[in-house]
């Protein structure tokens, strides 16, 4: 979850009211092709992202530079978790670097508590706070991951996370590896727009609706809304083995990291609680589909996904007690989704082993523990 300057002084709820969320973020893109963007229509804002094209209103483009971005992503964080999967899938690891801030946070912003010194180890700062300050003295609005940082300036260039995934796979393209699978086909662009606003309203945000809900009619609204779009997701993956067809996409990552916090979190933390993930059978499978590919679950750190939503969201769990459960050894067994054809990469191919310092923590994911 993502930190709101809305964040009132005692939480996250604001009663009597239905949870609404900010969507106004730094819209600045960066780009191979700095005057092709600067010179091309103004585009209208979209709260799922553009493919291509030019800049929104008061935006900026940055050119794209080995070495002198880096992601800051929690690995707490639905939002950050998925640029952290599109950057591993295209191979973008030397070109971009990763910071990961750890899984709780004060009103100040998230924390880079889990380096030595609780220093990011390359922008030397504590809180991001000070990365969005150097840029915008006085910033307003709300801290947010996952964030790109200037790196020769320690200055916030974006936090707008569903552009920042997009110009991952456009913009990037001379940095992707060998094998790199496309995330955007082109002629199923349309359609997934489609799919990935409806994931986006009432899937994706769907879930906070629900536990952030200030009045029992804003949640039984949430909740109905939730379970109608998982219902028609069950529907979906029925008998194509990815939301698109035969091959994963952009969409699938927005989907996927939903989908692994549901048990652990959203089914009784936010009570999202009709059904459990497990209690899906198509999404269920598709969800250790994923989560045992390459490039998903190694991504996945189920400690600090917990530790976030449990500890942080005071007002909605004011004992800040972390559950013990779910048992997670069940995300690695078959799911038998390979019957239904398709290849995840299409003609490209698997990334490779995460590298050592980027690794899921020991102990907090059953996937990374089994392959030691």
């Amino acid at each position: 979850m993502e930190q709101r300057a809305s964040q009132s002084a005692t939480g996250y709820i604001s009663a009597g009211q239905e949870f609404t969320r900010d969507t106004q973020y730094i819209a600045d893109r960066i780009v191979a092709d700095v005057d092709a963007v600067r010179s091309a229509p103004t585009l209208e804002s979209d709260k799922v992202g553009h493919i291509g094209g030019g800049l929104t209103a008061g935006a900026e483009a940055w050119p794209v530079e080995a070495g002198r971005y880096r992601l800051v992503a929690a690995r707490a964080c639905p939002w950050a978790n998925r640029a952290i999967i599109v950057r591993r899938l295209l191979g973008l690891e030397d070109a971009i670097s990763l910071g990961t801030p750890g899984p709780t946070h004060d009103m100040r912003s998230w924390t880079f508590d889990l380096d030595d010194d609780e220093k990011d180890p390359v922008l030397r700062t504590h809180w991001l706070m000070e990365n969005y300050l150097r840029r915008f003295p006085g910033y307003p609005r709300g801290i947010t991951v996952p964030a790109i940082v200037d790196v020769p300036t320690g200055a916030v260039v974006t936090n707008d996370y569903p552009q920042i995934t997009l110009d991952f796979s456009t913009e990037w393209t001379q940095f992707h590896r060998d094998g790199a699978p496309d995330l955007l086909p082109e002629p199923l662009r349309e359609e997934m727009h489609e799919v990935t606003t409806r994931i986006f309203t009432e899937v994706n945000n769907g879930v906070y609706r629900c536990g952030f809900a200030g009045s029992q009619d804003a949640y039984d609204s949430a909740y109905d809304r939730l379970f109608t779009a998982l219902d028609w997701l069950e529907e979906r993956l029925t008998d194509r083995r990815y939301l698109m067809g035969e091959t994963i996409t952009e969409v699938d990552v927005r989907l996927f990291t939903t989908l692994v916090r549901f048990d652990p979190v959203y089914h009784g933390h936010f009570k999202c609680n009709r059904n459990k993930l497990s209690e899906f059978p198509a999404l269920w499978a598709y969800a250790r589909d994923l989560f045992q590919t390459p490039g998903f679950g190694d991504t996945v750190d189920f400690s600090q996904i917990k530790d976030h939503y449990y500890i942080v969201h005071a007002d909605v769990n004011p004992t800040g007690i972390v559950p013990k459960g779910p048992v997670l050894n069940e995300w690695l067994t078959a799911h038998r989704r390979e019957d239904l054809g398709g290849s995840p990469f299409g003609d490209g191919t698997a990334p490779g082993p995460v590298r050592a310092e980027e690794r899921v923590t020991a102990g907090h994911n059953p996937l990374v523990d089994a392959q030691g």
